[in-house]
């Protein structure tokens, strides 16, 4: 308490802190306000009309960005209970991590076509099931990527500081606040900044919704540039652009760099560089004595209640199974458990796994192996998609990760770059492609690129962040330079980011190859052959039967890449390359 009133005592409530409450004030109402707009009355049927008027653009960002930040919570959530659960137990890590790989690799809409029919019976008569249905599509384009980054942090922890961790009898609890969480927090916030930027990628997508032949727009950014596409009203697509870009850049200096600047503290390092980046926000609340005041009478005894709750808790689940792993009948208790397990989930699969086998069978084997070698064409596209995103970010990322002003003047360029939804631009490039008679088969390599090289850039920036700066020295005093410091040093220091942003960006291309393998303006229409336009046009025609083949497809090439390649790149990168 002492130190808490000395620590008041240098900061003076001032005119900065009135406006810090205003803006807490304001932040509250929108929400409050924008959050009683999602459970407005609302019927199958009824039409929600999107007003293409500059006027209501403020209130249709402040309605996307509440679905971006509830969706981006859940995704939170999600990372730390599934990363942290596959992390820490390798059985259940073997068939969670291949199976989070295939969620990532399955087209957005898919989620939202199976979903958005259950939630709106599940709420009738109200918007809030749309609602829903929407906050999980988003959520679906941020979870993977972050919870990918977070497990790989988990697999990859120094060995010292785990055996000091035990020295010190940590609980599960106290390993995981006071080590775990801390050490994965730079690239827990590096992958959240481009897992939110993927948010905005399928915003349209995920507001402009069609379900039982039935549009619904909920009012939203999103929805208001897939309007203005719909009616070909330029003037108002360059205002949803330009509010789009002031929306991600206010994100970003008020949210993200803030969070860039705080992270810096878990940076793994002796000694500190003399360059750290720095925000003006952060500055702002820093020296603020009503966050200072609210921090200390709030979130700190807060924090303490919580973590006594839980270190009780864990206290007892470890002498209970410590009891228990003592008794003879543990072993048989186990085997039963996961016989339970095993019985449970095939029960639950067993029809939709029955019924699926038999449509694939009634389609015939030459039809699934059309299907097949037309995923090996996409295949190909997402290893050179990767290979060519990874010939510039990875440099670019380096440079960018170890040069802390540079970061500051490129972090929002390089967000609002990934933010941006590149399939706007797809059209546009259709066009130089008819004219230039450039071949689409190779042409859609581009098109797959502009979404997807992003995550190695993102993570390459994390990882190179990540490096400590008394290894930097280090590589100075022995004039390591060129190709030699790079293959010695710079590689080795990234490749576990390296190998979490090929994985993401894999997953990210294999969706992307829904939309980029089959484009379209006006009459004009481009088709490679790929698994990726072979589910598209299913889609468009409603045949359910080439869909399931599509995906089934999809997901045995994905499955087979993920034990084959990226379960490879996982183990060196936990057993050899990463900070001991």
């Amino acid at each position: 308490m002492e130190i808490f009133t000395k620590s008041l005592s240098r900061r003076k409530f001032s005119l900065m802190d009135v406006g810090i409450l205003c803006i807490i004030f304001i932040i509250l109402y929108a929400i409050l306000k924008l959050g009683m707009g999602m459970n407005a009355p609302f019927s199958q049927g009824e039409h929600l009309e999107i007003s293409l008027s500059p006027a209501m653009l403020p209130y249709y960002a402040g309605r996307s960005l509440l679905r971006m930040f509830i969706a981006f919570i859940f995704s939170l959530i999600f990372t730390l209970v599934y990363g942290y659960i596959a992390a820490k137990i390798k059985s259940a890590g073997a068939i969670m991590i291949p199976i989070l790989d295939i969620l990532q690799s399955i087209p957005v809409l898919g989620f939202l076509s199976v979903t958005i029919a259950a939630l709106m019976a599940a709420f009738p008569h109200s918007l809030f099931g749309v609602e829903c249905a929407s906050i999980l599509a988003i959520f679906t384009g941020q979870a993977w990527n972050m919870t990918f980054s977070f497990y790989h942090s988990l697999i990859t922890i120094p060995k010292d500081l785990t055996e000091a961790s035990q020295m010190l009898h940590f609980n599960a609890w106290r390993r995981f606040i006071n080590l775990e969480l801390p050490i994965s927090a730079i690239g827990l916030i590096w992958n959240g900044m481009m897992s939110f930027g993927g948010g905005w990628f399928f915003l349209a997508a995920s507001e402009a919704i069609s379900v039982l032949g039935e549009d619904i727009h909920l009012p939203g950014i999103g929805s208001y540039l897939a309007v203005a596409v719909d009616s070909g009203n330029i003037q108002a697509m360059l205002y949803a652009m330009v509010t789009m870009l002031v929306m991600i850049l206010l994100v970003d200096q008020f949210f993200w760099r803030p969070l860039v600047v705080w992270g810096q503290r878990f940076k793994l390092e002796l000694s500190e560089s003399d360059i750290q980046p720095t925000s003006f926000v952060y500055n702002i609340l820093y020296k603020s004595f009503i966050v200072q005041w609210l921090y200390h009478r709030l979130f700190v005894p807060l924090g303490r209640s919580v973590n006594k709750i839980a270190m009780r808790s864990v206290d007892k689940i470890d002498d209970v199974s410590e009891m228990y792993r003592k008794t003879p009948e543990a072993l048989t208790g186990q085997r039963i458990a996961k016989v339970i397990v095993i019985i449970f989930f095939i029960w639950l699969l067993y029809k939709p796994a029955m019924e699926a086998a038999a449509m694939l069978y009634n389609i015939g084997m030459s039809e699934i192996s059309g299907a097949f070698m037309l995923g090996l064409c996409t295949a190909g596209r997402v290893f050179t998609a990767l290979l060519l995103g990874a010939l510039w970010t990875i440099p670019v990322g380096v440079k960018i990760g170890l040069n802390p002003k540079l970061s500051q003047k490129m972090q929002p360029i390089v967000q609002m770059a990934a933010s941006f939804p590149a399939n706007m631009l797809f059209p546009f490039i259709t066009i130089l492609f008819v004219q230039y008679n450039v071949d689409f088969e190779y042409g859609s390599i581009l098109l797959m690129m502009l979404g997807t090289q992003w995550y190695i850039l993102f993570n390459v920036i994390a990882g190179a962040m990540s490096i400590p700066n008394d290894l930097l020295e280090a590589a100075d005093v022995f004039e390591l330079a060129g190709w030699k410091k790079w293959r010695s040093f710079i590689l080795p220091s990234i490749f576990p980011n390296l190998v979490t942003g090929l994985i993401t960006a894999s997953g990210g291309a294999w969706n992307a190859s829904i939309v980029s393998e089959l484009v379209s303006w006006k009459d004009i229409t481009l088709t490679a052959s790929g698994i990726g336009a072979y589910i598209n046009s299913s889609t468009s025609s409603g045949n359910w039967n080439e869909i399931l083949v599509g995906l089934t497809v999809m997901c045995v090439i994905v499955v087979f890449i993920n034990h084959f390649l990226w379960h490879k790149l996982y183990y060196l990168a936990q057993t050899k390359y990463h900070l001991d």
